[in-house]
């Protein structure tokens, strides 16, 4: 009995999550969309490097941090159908913590003359350590065997597939994350005789749509959605919209929520579905550097419980390609 009340730790952790999937989501994705779709690597055209670190719910014992840095380019500027990147993440939440690694690689097709229409089909490939801290957990039974003296860890390898199509006013995309989640065997996932079943990865199903608006000669309307689906949680909806005023300065806002698109026997009936609203500003210091923050406002019933979330981000376009001609890079 002990021992399943420590590990029931570990379980409403992750139950935490349930409204945020189990992979890691950043509010500000609209702005560097590799962490949601390969495809997306080398969009930009020159070589971009992104950083965003994330602190949700302030004042939450163990609550999550997670960052992450980024690039992506293209391999050559003749026909610019090739991009690739790379990017590297960790998370942390409660005793459990995870360091990944990808590389991507992303085939970007014309669709007319003037090139400004593309289909991107991209795949990725990584691996992921999983981790669990046996000292950030508090014993109750001192040779519990059930638990890990000091911290274990486990590598798994991982694969991503997505497309991505994209015009100078509009983009849709979808993705499926944690390919090998399939096929990875649930007992890699335990120590001293035990199984942790709490830290193993499902599939992920990302879809997103985007479109920019003109409302003015300096002001611009950017709406955009993303459903994120992993097929045994709650369906998630991140609907989001901001304003560029004068080519420099986003101000916006997003809600996320859980929606219930079709039966999950598995899923509690009265299952929360509310999840937080977001504020969000972007400001180019100069058309190469983009700084944003975002301050998450939790609308569930933890929202008595915790300070809010806090998410900061910073991106450097390196144009090494000055005398190309281009339109803006909006998404």
């Amino acid at each position: 009995m002990k021992r399943r009340i420590i590990l029931l730790f570990c379980c409403c952790c992750g139950l935490l999550q349930a409204t945020a999937q189990q992979n890691v989501q950043f509010s500000q994705y609209v702005f560097n969309m590799l962490s949601v779709n390969p495809a997306y690597a080398g969009y930009k055209q020159d070589w971009y490097l992104n950083a965003v670190y994330r602190h949700q719910w302030v004042d939450f014992p163990g609550a999550p941090k997670t960052g992450a840095i980024s690039i992506d380019g293209l391999t050559n500027a003749r026909d610019e159908r090739v991009g690739v990147g790379a990017q590297f993440t960790f998370d942390k939440l409660g005793p459990q913590e995870t360091l990944s690694g990808y590389g991507f690689y992303s085939y970007r097709i014309p669709l007319d003359e003037d090139d400004t229409r593309r289909l991107c089909i991209g795949i990725g490939g990584g691996i992921t350590q999983y981790s669990i801290d046996g000292n950030a957990l508090k014993y109750v039974d001192d040779v519990d065997e059930a638990l890990p003296l000091g911290k274990t860890s486990v590598i798994i390898p991982d694969a991503r597939f997505g497309i991505y199509y994209y015009t100078p006013r509009f983009y849709a995309g979808a993705a499926v994350m944690d390919l090998f989640s399939l096929y990875t065997d649930n007992t890699r996932y335990y120590w001293g005789g035990y199984n942790y079943k709490t830290i193993r990865k499902t599939q992920h199903l990302y879809l997103n749509a985007g479109y920019l608006l003109d409302l003015s000669e300096n002001l611009k309307l950017k709406p955009s959605i993303m459903v994120k689906e992993d097929f045994k949680g709650p369906t998630n909806v991140d609907l989001t919209a901001f304003l560029l005023i004068a080519e420099k300065l986003w101000i916006g806002g997003s809600y996320r929520t859980g929606v219930k698109l079709w039966s999950k026997p598995a899923l509690d009936k009265d299952l929360e579905q509310l999840d937080a609203a977001s504020a969000m500003v972007e400001f180019y210091a100069t058309p190469q550097l983009r700084i944003g923050y975002a301050y998450d406002i939790t609308i569930s019933k933890m929202a008595g419980y915790q300070q809010g979330s806090h998410e900061i981000s910073i991106g450097f376009l390196f144009n090494n390609n000055k005398s190309r001609i281009t339109s803006p890079r909006y998404f």
